[in-house]
């Protein structure tokens, strides 16, 4: 077996990808905007702040090294010697250290004069009124005024917004706010001390989720509920980290215990509830709480109120 020496292998480690593609296959390379690259033979392939990712096949890494033998396929030691003999040939030209990324500033839509339209249409989805009054009156909810689309805006623990998701009254539109911050995606933090922290796809699951507990003589506040504003990953990966979301999320609320899992009844929605689960699962309480029947919380919600004709009828992800 052939042997080289750990120092020789350090050397290789310190190459990345960015730096290896730009000074040895520079036609591999593909901008996509952003200061984020993808590669000409795979477009799911993206290169951003010194990491690597292969979204299709939920894999990823920072070097070269791993590039070579995970995307490649070539064997530990002949990945080492290409990279030895290449640098031997010509010495990598390493990319500047990614900066870290700037500030955002959320620019929130401007207000309507009113909620009507905004406050119908989720009445139409099934959310109960005294939810939405109360996500209204702590700023978590408004109507903008152009397109009067409902706005979910998400805060950071001091009350600060950071983020907001917009959702079409009289379309199937989505979108998020300029300059939203994943990391404080929309929640309804607890009123008081909670160890318990429900987790969901959408900002209507979670307005769902508070309307069931309430139908059951339950208090929602007592609770914490997050949106996920989207699963983070198609296939299960254990080795894929955290959404930002749920990270900052635990950060900020270090008393949390337990997470319930509320994820949609879909391939994307099971393998996240099982990467969550694999992440978390031996630090904290995890439960799958997926809606016993339905794709969503919101169908759910709908089939119990007989809701679910108005709900077919429309694009209804949000």
């Amino acid at each position: 077996m052939p042997y080289l020496p750990p120092d020789l292998i350090a050397q290789a480690k310190q190459i990345d990808l960015l730096s290896y593609l730009q000074t040895y296959d520079p036609e591999e390379l593909v901008s996509a905007g952003g200061g984020e690259f993808c590669t000409k033979s795979h477009d799911s392939l993206r290169i951003s702040n010194g990491l690597w990712c292969w979204h299709s096949r939920g894999i990823g890494g920072k070097t070269a090294l791993d590039y070579l033998i995970k995307v490649r396929g070539m064997g530990f030691m002949d990945a080492v010697e290409h990279l030895l003999g290449r640098a031997a040939i010509q010495l990598p030209v390493f990319s500047c250290p990614a900066k870290p990324p700037p500030k955002r500033t959320l620019t929130l839509p401007p207000a309507a004069l009113d909620n009507d339209r905004a406050l119908a249409y989720l009445q139409s989805r099934g959310i109960d009124q005294t939810v939405l009054a109360h996500c209204v009156q702590a700023g978590h909810l408004y109507e903008s005024a152009e397109y009067n689309n409902c706005v979910f805006v998400g805060m950071d623990k001091t009350g600060t917004p950071r983020y907001a998701a917009l959702r079409g009254t009289a379309s199937s539109f989505k979108g998020e706010a300029s300059g939203s911050d994943k990391r404080y995606s929309f929640s309804l933090p607890a009123q008081g001390e909670s160890e318990t922290l429900h987790l969901f796809e959408s900002a209507i699951d979670a307005l769902s989720y508070a309307t069931i507990m309430q139908m059951h003589g339950r208090d929602y506040t007592q609770a914490h509920l997050l949106s996920l504003a989207g699963v983070f990953a198609p296939a299960r990966n254990p080795s894929l980290r955290l959404p930002v979301s749920l990270a900052q999320y635990l950060e900020d609320y270090p008393g949390i215990g337990r997470v319930d899992l509320h994820l949609d009844n879909d391939p994307a929605g099971r393998a996240a509830t099982q990467n969550i689960s694999d992440l978390l699962g031996e630090t904290l309480v995890v439960r799958n709480r997926s809606p016993p029947t339905g794709k969503d919380v919101n169908e759910y919600l709908c089939r119990r109120l007989g809701l679910l004709e108005h709900r077919d009828n429309r694009d209804v992800r949000a």
